[in-house]
């Protein structure tokens, strides 16, 4: 006899298949056969492709901001909260624009932006520049990922675009080949924490601007 069909059951075929065929290749109706379901049977817990993609975004970010130390620095917690993204979004493919374009209203996007606007009421902000900020630091990671991703899956079509663009760069643009070590290597995991420092560096002088009387 078969067991129940429940929702958890979905999101990890859903995820299986989203790891298999990208973005693209999910839709309702190949999640249903991949279960040996009918399609009717699907709707009942998901109603449109974008339910289940709001169900796996939700899913992804299960355990991002879920254990803050207490008396942590804010730059400490927003490095902590943009890196736990991160892996979160490479932990399955196009992790990232699964996320992208989705608006959840659950408990586990609560609980990352309370934590993400609580860091930044630590380091001085207002709460309307904290939620704005907030918002610009996962847009961030979910563009950086996104790349991320990317230059993965197409390995040999970025080489040949860097190969192009190094010939173009030598014979036209002097600043672009002057710069061609820094370009040539991806360098993730230290561009991604550099990015992450500018931001907050510039989060801090915000702040400070923001905090002196006018006249």
């Amino acid at each position: 006899m078969r067991s129940p069909l429940t929702q958890d059951h979905i999101i990890q075929a859903a995820f299986r298949l989203l790891d298999e065929a990208g973005m693209e290749g999910v839709s309702l109706r190949k999640l249903a056969c991949n279960l040996g379901i009918r399609a009717p049977s699907l709707y009942w817990h998901f109603k449109s492709k974008q339910a289940l993609i709001d169900a796996l975004a939700d899913a992804l970010i299960a355990e991002v901001a879920r254990d803050i130390p207490q008396g942590q620095d804010w730059r400490s917690t927003m490095h902590q909260i943009a890196n736990e993204f991160r892996t979160a979004f490479k932990a399955h493919r196009d992790g990232a624009r699964v996320f992208a374009g989705t608006f959840l209203a659950t408990e586990n996007m609560l609980r990352v932006g309370d934590a993400t606007i609580a860091a930044l009421l630590q380091a001085g902000a207002s709460v309307a520049f904290a939620a704005s900020s907030a918002l610009d630091s996962i847009y961030y990671v979910m563009g950086f990922v996104i790349e991320e991703q990317s230059h993965h899956d197409y390995p040999d079509a970025a080489e040949g675009v860097q190969q192009a663009f190094f010939e173009l760069a030598k014979a036209r643009f002097p600043h672009f080949w002057e710069a061609r070590e820094v370009l040539a290597e991806p360098k993730f995991d230290e561009r991604f924490s550099n990015g992450i420092d500018l931001i907050l560096d510039g989060v801090e002088q915000q702040i400070l601007k923001r905090s002196v009387p006018s006249h």
